[in-house]
Formats: C-alpha cells, structure tokens, sequence
C-alpha cells in the first residue's frame, strides 16, 4: 500500500501514523471541526474536515468517509478501535468500493458482533461459555424464570452491547424487575437492537484476555495474554502483560482456546478473545472484539512486535510469524489517565494548560499542551505505558513516573493512580474486576474515620 485513510482520531490514528512514517506509507486523516488543532491532524500526510463535533455527524459518517478516501487516492481504510472499527455494514461497504478494509470480514465482524450468536458459536467449538440462556429473554416473566434456573447473582446483558454499556448485575429477582426494561431500552438507545440475555455473575472474577491474528491463507497464532481486570463502571483503566498470579499450564489453555475461538470463524487480521476466569482458574469465554485493543501497545512491548505493521501486512496478503518465532518477555503496564473527576469519574473537559510527563514511559496520546479537551469525545488523554524486566521494576518505574507526572487545566486520574498502584491490593497482583470500586471505599472509609 501507498496511501491508506484513518477513519479515526487522537491517540490511535498517531499511532497509525507513526508505523505508517516507518514504512512509507502516506496517510490521509479525518477531523471533526473541534480536532483540528490535534497533533494527528497536522502529522497526517494530507487532513480532510469529516464534519461538525458531534460523532454521528463526523467520524461516524461511514459514506463522506468512504468518499474521502477515494478521492485523496487511498487503497485502503483502517478503522482504529471505536467508532465504526466493528461496523459490519462499514466494512462491507468499504471492500465494496474497491478498497481495503485493515481489519476482519464483514462476515466475522458481525457474526462476532452479536454477543448471542458469539456464545453460541464458541461453544460449538468446544470453547468453554458462561452459564447463561441460549437465546434471548424478551419479556421480564421469561428472564425471571431462566433466572430461576441460572441463578443469582447474574448479569443482564444487552447483546449488541460494548464498552461496559448495556451491561447491569442483578442480585435478585427485584433487581432484575426493575432493571430489565431500562437495560432494554439502553441498548435500544446505543445499538439499534434491543436484544438481551442472561449471564451467570462470575464472582471474584478476572478479567483476561488474548490477542490473536490471523492471515489469509489459514495462519492464526497467539501474542499472549493480558490481565484487564482494574475497571471502573465495567471499563478497562489499567492493563498488563503477562497476567500476574497465572499459573503457566492455565496461560497455556487460554492461548490455546483464544486460537481455537479464532479458527472457528477463520479469523483474519487482529482480534481479542477475552475470558473471565474465575479463582479456580477455570475460565470461560466472555467476547471477542474484532478490531485492534485500546491496551495493544503492552503486548507489542513484551513481544517486541508492531501489531499495526502486522495488520497492514496480513491486509495487503502477507504470512504471519510462525507460534514457536512469538517470545513474551519482561513485563509491561499501561495506565489510561483521563480528564475525569478521581472519585466520580465524570469527565472534566477542558484547556491543558500544563502537560509534564514523568520518565521511563512510552507515551501514546492524542493531545499536546495547549491542546482542549473537548466534551464531545472519550476523555481519555493518554495511555502510559511502562515496562521492565519483571514486574517488580515495571512498578517501581510506574511509581517514579506518577511521582514526576503533572497535567493542569483539568482533573484527571493521575491522583488515584498515584496511591492505586502502591496499594497491597495491586502489588500483590491478586486482584480481581471489583478490586478498584472496592479499593476506593476502603480508602474512603479510612479518610472518614
């Protein structure tokens, strides 16, 4: 490829760019009217104005966007994560208009789009599931009684759902009543299908999962896992490789069921297969998301591999690496600081007067100093990524990097960080999805008394 469009913005569509530079390869960006002063605009090889502030006006405009890039000459589109990067219909167009889309078919996107029919085709494969129903719960009367039979705690799920929307625990039969139609109506809202089903709550659970890639001409292998269990409001805030507290031989079986969920559908280009494993290190298949992660770069630092490279590569035809050729070594962390209040994690847009990083760390961001943060996007700033040889250093490094850190002009998470991550709860590496709600009202608590 010569030119390829970047349906994206901020920090992915840099890093896009970054790779892209390296093997000469012309990019061509999108900008909302509110991004046009961001650092990604102006790196791109040319920029085309998408559209007003709001998404579906702008970066959701799967058309103005096709037609950008067939004008400004690009053979292909890379969709980042978010926005339309698991759009089956946007996909579909895009390989329509005689270009390409650096991603996974149509086909696969949809197929593994569908919650339901994701859980269904896993466990056909022999991929172990969540208990939960099969099929849909369309009224409250059926979902109370496959609630009967599944039992509480469960999670109501919405099945076109992502990114921790249309997703709610219910503790009883009261819970459920009144939470079903809501999440119903959520899902709606966000998706266009209200569809949802139940699953078993998985207590004291983790949150783990597998990056895997596949080519065209049948390869699929495994880059290893990664533990994404700090959370807040069912949302990654820290990631990292290789997952503490994992036996070797239940590491191995993940990796082996995240490449078996992936030959079950013929899996091309970068996917995740994410688990929830349980304290008997049982697991069970959770979703797959058919794009490239937020939290990529800690496995491109323990593998030593450029996953963007990979995916243009696998998307122009290309053989990936044999499974014996892939190493992990060391051990990599990666921090997401927001613009958002600390405690309440409402966003806190706003004018970044003063960006200071601390040392030891790869930066990926989407903004400089001077930059705004506007209301209209994720409010996420940066990711930080640090590692060491072990995760002892990969902390100790983290610890002087949050020490030496300061961003004014708006609130961000930077604070919780700080005291988070020297916390025997997160050193220990014993944690579990609720060990950072449950951290904060311990800290509360202490601070009240």
């Amino acid at each position: 490829m010569k030119k390829i469009l970047i349906a994206n913005r901020g920090e992915i569509a840099r890093r896009i760019i970054r790779t892209c530079e390296r093997l000469g390869i012309e990019t061509v960006a999108i900008h909302s009217e509110a991004d046009g002063d961001l650092p990604y605009v102006s790196e791109a090889t040319e920029a085309v104005l998408i559209g007003p502030n709001p998404v579906v006006q702008s970066y959701l405009q799967a058309d103005k966007i096709i037609e950008a890039a067939k004008t400004h000459n690009a053979e292909a589109i890379h969709p980042g994560y978010g926005l339309l990067s698991e759009n089956g219909d946007f996909a579909r167009k895009v390989a329509e208009a005689g270009l390409i889309f650096i991603g996974p078919s149509a086909a696969i996107i949809e197929k593994m789009g569908d919650k339901l029919e994701s859980r269904q085709t896993m466990a056909k494969a022999g991929v172990p599931v969540v208990p939960g129903t099969v099929d849909g719960v369309a009224t409250i009367e059926e979902a109370l009684e496959e609630a009967g039979k599944i039992g509480y705690p469960l999670m109501l799920k919405a099945s076109a759902g992502g990114g921790g929307i249309g997703m709610v625990r219910c503790d009883n039969e009261q819970a459920l009543s009144q939470q079903f139609a809501s999440v119903k109506n959520r899902a709606k809202a966000y998706f266009g299908d209200d569809v949802v089903y139940l699953e078993k709550f998985i207590a004291d659970s983790r949150h783990i999962e597998v990056q895997i890639f596949g080519d065209a001409h049948g390869n699929i292998v495994h880059l290893f896992e990664r533990n994404c269990s700090v959370q807040r409001r069912n949302q990654k805030v820290i990631e990292e490789s290789p997952s503490p507290d994992l036996p070797e031989d239940v590491r191995q079986r993940l990796c082996d069921a995240a490449v078996k969920a992936a030959k079950a559908v013929d899996y091309t280009n970068a996917g995740t297969v994410e688990f929830i494993v349980d304290q008997n290190n049982e697991f069970y298949f959770l979703e797959m998301n058919t794009r490239l992660q937020v939290e990529h770069p800690v496995t491109e630092e323990v593998t030593g591999f450029d996953l963007v490279e990979w995916q243009l590569d696998v998307a122009t035809g290309g053989t990936l690496p044999s499974q014996d050729s892939i190493r992990s070594t060391g051990h990599s962390i990666e921090y997401r600081i927001y613009a958002e209040d600390p405690k309440t994690f409402f966003p806190s847009p706003g004018l970044l007067q003063t960006v200071e990083w601390g040392p030891g760390a790869r930066i990926e961001t989407g903004y400089e100093q001077g930059n705004t943060v506007t209301p209209f996007y994720d409010p996420m700033i940066s990711k930080v990524i640090i590692t060491g040889a072990d995760r002892a250093e990969a902390l100790r490094k983290s610890q002087a990097f949050f020490d030496q850190t300061e961003i004014i002009g708006v609130k961000t998470n930077l604070p919780l960080y700080k005291e988070f991550i020297g916390s025997e709860e997160f050193v220990s590496g014993e944690y579990a999805t609720s060990v950072l709600p449950e951290w904060m009202v311990k800290i509360k608590e202490e601070q009240g008394s």
